[in-house]
């Protein structure tokens, strides 16, 4: 049986969940798939634009931000390196913006460390320029082209020929800014149901006895466990599913979602000191991935990476964690393979320095020279949602989509929201509600 979530004050007043049992069939104007923070931060926006909706977020784990919300670097963008004009882009730079005054406004510590983006080789210095050029075009505010020696006045240990200085760029504990907004949706009068993995979607069959419900509500949604609720309409905010549920509804099966892996190792905390902010490397327009860097944490803990491999299970967060479904997948798809053979040289590389601790590391010793293999440990991982398309692109912006047809029309779907995801939520969750509202004349 599905149970609903209610919020409450943990110590120190965190926010805290206990679940309480709810009706086993309920009806809602719309239900929200998916309660990560996206998911979350949506139906927060939606109940406050539309406080007489009965809404509801239905969630397959036993808590909300189980996945990428609850397993990611936690830092607060600011919004360099996305293309002008891009949905990214504008929602990065707002959402960051939206993200600080939520946290003063609940009392949710973070801390505005700032970023540092190095080069160490003078071929990246033009593109370091570059990105520059393409932070301020962003709106990014503060940043700033500092030389060697201001390298090394905000990182000691730190080398460098150049770097983009960016101190608008933060930390936060992002589990504890997604249950935040369960709180606030739950206070709103919002139900949260867990235990709800949906596999199925159709319309509701006409019948006398249920004709002013089957008008209302007329799509059915069901669970694994044979659990339903009726609703209006649907949004789907799925992260690694969001393809798979856009399918079952009658949508298009495009742009695919194909997991990739990161491992993070952990800075020993006696020397933790090496490391005052984010410290980046210059992305490489060559490689699809922005490379290994040195976060902070609200701990006080040090994460180094991630790499990126092709993770065997779409919720796989050790090496060896393997689904043969999530695997066919993945490997039977053509966009995979064309992207492959776009990158094989890198993705060999990642391959090995997923199994070689030492490789991991001389490429954290390109930026800090200091830190050997006595000083790490292998940390957690994560799973990105790393929608593609079928050409071999990964899709590089967020992408909001429908369908047709009876289920399909009163559907839609987030489809893509990789990072900046999390910095950008609010700004996400209020163009999600601009666009149900549109769609679906609330």
């Amino acid at each position: 049986m599905a149970a609903a979530l209610r919020g409450r004050a943990g110590p120190g007043g965190a926010p805290a969940l206990w679940r309480l049992q709810s009706r086993r069939q309920s009806s809602f104007d719309v239900a929200v798939v998916g309660a990560g923070i996206v998911g979350l931060a949506t139906a927060r926006e939606l109940l406050q634009r539309h406080p007489s909706l009965a809404l509801a977020v239905l969630e397959k784990e036993q808590e909300p931000a189980h996945h990428q919300s609850g397993r990611n670097s936690g830092v607060i963008h600011s919004g360099i390196y996305y293309t002008p004009g891009s949905l990214k882009a504008r929602l990065c730079v707002q959402g960051a913006a939206l993200c600080y005054r939520y946290c003063d406004q609940k009392g949710i510590p973070y801390k505005q460390c700032g970023k540092l983006i190095v080069a160490v080789e003078q071929d990246e210095i033009p593109r370091l320029k570059a990105l520059y050029e393409r932070g301020l075009q962003n709106n990014v505010p503060g940043l700033k082209l500092i030389g060697a020696k201001e390298i090394q006045e905000k990182e000691p240990f730190c080398r460098g020929l150049m770097a983009l200085d960016s101190p608008y760029t933060g930390i936060v504990d992002y589990k504890q800014v997604a249950q935040s907004y369960a709180r606030d949706f739950q206070e709103a009068g919002g139900t949260i149901l867990t235990g709800f993995e949906v596999t199925d979607m159709e319309m509701a069959k006409e019948s006398p006895a249920q004709s002013e419900d089957g008008l209302k509500y007329p799509v059915i949604v069901r669970s694994k466990k044979g659990q339903e609720v009726t609703c209006g309409h649907v949004l789907t905010c799925a992260g690694l599913h969001s393809d798979r549920l856009a399918r079952i509804s009658g949508c298009s099966p495009q742009p695919r979602i194909v997991p990739f892996r990161g491992d993070y190792l952990l800075l020993k905390p006696e020397k933790s000191y090496l490391v005052k902010g984010n410290i980046y490397p210059v992305p490489n327009p060559r490689f699809p991935f922005l490379g290994f860097h040195f976060t902070p944490r609200m701990d006080g803990s040090v994460w180094l990476g991630p790499n990126a491999v092709l993770a065997f299970k779409r919720e796989g967060y050790k090496l060896l964690d393997f689904s043969p479904g999530d695997f066919l997948d993945a490997v039977t798809y053509s966009g995979l393979w064309k992207l492959v053979l776009r990158n094989v040289s890198y993705g060999l590389e990642e391959l090995y320095r997923a199994f070689s601790l030492s490789a991991q590391v001389r490429q954290l010793q390109r930026f800090i020279p200091e830190v050997t293999t006595d000083d790490v440990l292998r940390g957690p991982s994560g799973v990105r949602a790393q929608a593609l398309d079928s050409e071999g692109n990964l899709v590089d912006d967020f992408v909001f989509d429908g369908g047709s047809g009876p289920v399909g029309s009163r559907i839609l779907h987030v489809r893509n929201a990789p990072s900046p995801a999390a910095t950008s939520s609010l700004a996400i969750a209020a163009a999600i509600a601009a666009e149900a509202q549109r769609r679906f004349q609330l």
